[in-house]
C-alpha cells in the first residue's frame, strides 16, 4: 500500500493522475487525492487543459490494481468527455488478470457486473455505473 505520512499536505490539487499518485506516494490516502483530481477534472472547462490532465502518464506501481485504476479513470473520462485516450492506458500493464471487485460485498457482485462502465470493466475492475462521481460535476455550468 502507498505510505502514510505526517506531512504537512501539499498547497493545491492534483491536475493529472501523475500528480495523484505523487501526492499519495508523500501523503498517503490515495483514493483523496483522486477525488481532488477528478473536482479539478470537472471544473476544468477548455477542452485542451481536461485532455492533457489524462494525457500524463503516472508511473506504474508494484500495486496492479492501482494501475489498472487510474487507467480506467483516465479511459472513462477521455470516452466521456470525448478526449483523446492517453496511450499509457491502454498499455498491457494497466488491466488486471484476475478480477477485483472495490466494494467488497458478495451481495453486490452480480449488479456490478452489469453496471462497471467499459474502461473499467474491461481493465476487470468492477464497480456502480457512475464511479467517478463528484458533486462538482452536476454543478450547473460545469462537467458538461
Amino acid at each position: 500500500m502507498l505510505k502514510q505520512s505526517a506531512d504537512k499536505l501539499p498547497a493545491g490539487r492534483p491536475r493529472s493522475l501523475k500528480e495523484v499518485l505523487s501526492f499519495a506516494e508523500r501523503y498517503g490516502n490515495i483514493d483523496g487525492f483522486i477525488r481532488e483530481f477528478l473536482d479539478e477534472f470537472y471544473v476544468e472547462q477548455d477542452r485542451e487543459k481536461r485532455e492533457a490532465m489524462l494525457q500524463v502518464e503516472p508511473p506504474l506501481t508494484p500495486e496492479d490494481r492501482t494501475n489498472a485504476y487510474l487507467a480506467a479513470i483516465a479511459e472513462h473520462l477521455a470516452f466521456r468527455y470525448h478526449l483523446v485516450v492517453p496511450t499509457w492506458a491502454v498499455q498491457p500493464a494497466r488491466f488486471l488478470k484476475l478480477a477485483f471487485f472495490p466494494c467488497g460485498l458478495e451481495s453486490l457482485k452480480a449488479t456490478l457486473l452489469v453496471e462497471s462502465p467499459t474502461a473499467f470493466r474491461r481493465r476487470m475492475i468492477f464497480v456502480d455505473g457512475d464511479p467517478l462521481y463528484r458533486p462538482r460535476r452536476d454543478t450547473i455550468g460545469i462537467g458538461n
